[in-house]
């Protein structure tokens, strides 16, 4: 039986599934806690209500530290297709780390957005939210999603708008001086 039935079906999920499973389940979801935990809030920072991990120090290495960090943080990501969640929450989980990416690519700023968005640590509760709750549903997933892309899509149509503006400006200008 596969793991995606355990998850939807909660009288499968104990009732017919090995008893290792269980505990197997149980395991790769403490291991993605315990690889966020690592990657996100390993140490408090003194005086604040914020903790440091590796993924903000990792990412302070020009170039590649951004990409080694996700690529720890996409083992979660490998943890959540191997227990089977829904796909959704794989998607929004790929967000997460999408914009970490992103934003960390930025010197100095994105180590400190890193520090404050904890995308492994939001990574993590989704994975086991979706592995420990066998009839979770996925609404807000798709309206984090949907509001995501559709919040994109206008930004870059802004941005399109603003670029649009500025050549005919500038066109305008240095037509006119001729």
């Amino acid at each position: 039986m596969r793991c995606e039935n355990a998850v939807t079906n909660p009288s499968s999920f104990s009732a017919q599934e090995p008893s290792g499973t269980k505990e197997q389940r149980r395991a790769l979801v403490a291991a993605a806690e315990l690889l966020a935990k690592v990657l996100d809030t390993t140490v408090k920072i003194p005086g604040t209500s914020l903790y440091l991990g590796l993924d903000p120090l990792i990412g302070l290495i020009p170039g590649l530290g951004d990409v080694l960090a996700n690529l720890m943080g996409a083992v979660i990501l490998g943890l959540a297709a191997r227990l089977d969640v829904p796909r959704i929450v794989i998607t929004r989980m790929s967000l997460n780390l999408l914009i970490n990416g992103v934003v960390g690519a930025v010197p100095v700023l994105g180590d400190l957005f890193s520090v404050w968005f904890q995308s492994n640590m939001r990574n993590a509760a989704l994975l086991r939210d979706a592995a420990t709750q066998p009839a979770r549903t996925t609404h807000r997933d798709w309206t984090y999603v949907v509001g995501l892309i559709g919040g994109t899509v206008v930004l870059l149509l802004a941005l399109v708008a603003l670029v649009v503006w500025l050549v005919i400006s500038l066109w305008s200008r240095f037509a006119g001086f001729q």
